[in-house]
């Protein structure tokens, strides 16, 4: 930041005299006020990150990170924020609004909730202190902070909401966290699908091992990272290093492992420091969107060893998590919000959480920018392109994707000629539900399940029908899945 000058003037008036210390203590004065009138939350939002920049032909400099914020605030405060200034230094013509070359230094331009997108920060908790890199994975034996990829001070064991769908990959997570390369758990693999929390868990894991010993070397990174690194290397013909460095730490931690698809130079790399780690006694954390077993493109022999350890999956969020998370990030927040509105989000926002929050945070946003209540009759309105998004028909496809989850069975298997009843009866209640939930006739429904004739279809649909009032706790179950999907 630009040092403030001792002095400023206005054309046709007489200089005025400001310290650098007054001038310091006038402009938090400034922010001080702003705050009170706009609410912590829009100040946090919009006006955070401005900064003095200085005093420059009497008007007064304050950046911006971003031409998009600069602009929003010149809009919308750029009044008030003239007015403010000219009242604590009368001697100033004005303020411009300007788009800064690099972050400033000062401890609250540079907290982390700052470093957060727009829609992220807004119901975003503040952020606590980011710790230190530790010194060894700081010096030479980590391979440098280059293989720290930055951690979200937010994502922790602390701010992760456990469901139903989560809590055996949560309770895996905390089980690695608090001693890492136990016996059995070694490599944790967790997959699901986007927005379910596997990168959360990745980060707090990261967190808790850093703060039980700031000393442990941990690399975490994401497969992409782990292959441009990889290249580099060779391209420099220095292979011999970036193995020395990447082997040297104690925990391996790779996020979105199926990025490695299709690339086999580095899957080779990969595995041959996979195999190095855990021949050490090191503990490798794994992340990706399937299973290991389903990950088609990945060499046989790293599938094998990726499923050696404990594979944990996070299933799609259930009504009752979805609103249990709704409920914490308006708490941390400190943002009243009606019941019936987060139970609104909850159930018709069904995807994934980082959809779920987008929606919060929105109205949120135009509940504080447009000073009008969150209502049941109001949310709808501002969330109308989102809810319409979700309320698309059902498919075939989301069909058996929601019973092969519930049944832990593979996607694949229905359409594959397999006959055991661990297939066969989810099959058919995917082919009854397909035929209750969608306008698809019978050879249709049929061909989307392995080419199958339209008689074995009906004969899936009778049997299930069967079932279901001969069998309470089958029907139950049926009568969940179906909830689910609807939900």
């Amino acid at each position: 930041m630009e040092t403030a000058p001792d002095d400023f003037s206005r054309p046709g008036t007489e200089a005025v005299s400001v310290a650098a210390g007054d001038l310091a203590t006038a402009w938090a004065r400034i922010r001080g006020r702003l705050r009170q009138e706009v609410g912590d939350v829009e100040y946090r939002t919009w006006l955070r990150q401005m900064t003095l920049g200085g005093i420059e032909d009497g008007t007064a400099l304050v950046s911006l990170p971003t031409r998009f914020l600069r602009d929003w605030v010149r809009d919308h405060y750029g009044d008030r924020l003239r007015l403010l200034v000219q009242a604590e230094m009368p001697g100033l013509r004005g303020v411009e609004l300007r788009v800064a070359s690099a972050r400033p230094a000062t401890a609250e331009a540079a907290a982390p909730a700052a470093e957060m997108p727009l829609a992220e920060s807004l119901l975003a908790p503040p952020a606590p202190p980011v710790p230190a890199m530790p010194a060894a994975a700081a010096g030479n034996g980590a391979g440098g902070n280059e293989w720290v990829a930055p951690l979200d001070p937010r994502y922790t064991f602390d701010t992760f909401v456990v469901g139903k769908p989560n809590e055996f990959a949560h309770a895996c997570a905390r089980r690695v966290a608090e001693a890492p390369a136990v016996a059995g758990f070694n490599p944790l693999f967790l997959y699901g699908g986007v927005g379910l929390g596997k990168t959360h868990l990745m980060h707090a894991i990261a967190w808790a091992l850093r703060e039980g010993n700031p000393q442990l070397p941990v690399a975490y990174m994401s497969a992409e990272k782990f292959m441009y690194r990889f290249i580099a290397a060779l391209r420099s013909h220095n292979t011999t290093e970036f193995k020395t460095q990447l082997r040297s730490v104690q925990v391996l931690m790779v996020d979105d492992l199926q990025f490695l698809i299709g690339k086999d130079n580095t899957q080779e790399e990969f595995f041959h420091t996979f195999n190095a780690l855990i021949d050490a006694g090191k503990q490798i954390i794994l992340s990706a969107d399937k299973a290991p077993t389903d990950l088609s493109g990945i060499e046989d022999r790293l599938r094998t060893r990726l499923s050696a350890g404990i594979v944990a999956d996070l299933h799609a969020t259930t009504y009752e998590l979805r609103l249990s998370i709704l409920q914490a990030k308006a708490h941390d927040a400190g943002v009243e919000i009606p019941p019936r509105v987060l139970e609104l989000l909850a159930r018709k926002i069904a995807s994934n959480v980082r959809d779920l929050e987008g929606a919060l945070n929105r109205i949120v946003a135009h509940a504080q920018l447009f000073g009008r209540p969150i209502t049941l009759e109001t949310a709808p309105e501002v969330l109308a392109d989102i809810l319409r998004s979700h309320d698309r028909k059902l498919s075939i496809d989301d069909i058996q994707r929601k019973v092969a989850e519930h049944y832990n069975m593979r996607l694949t298997e229905m359409a594959s000629a397999r006959r055991s009843r661990a297939v066969a009866r989810p099959r058919q209640v995917a082919m009854f539900l397909s035929k209750q939930l969608t306008q698809r006739s019978l050879p249709e429904i049929g061909r989307k399940f392995g080419n199958r004739d339209h008689t074995t279809v009906l004969h899936a649909v009778n049997k299930v029908t069967e079932l279901m009032e001969a069998d309470a706790a089958f029907a139950e179950e049926v009568t969940l899945i179906r909830k689910m999907l609807e939900t």
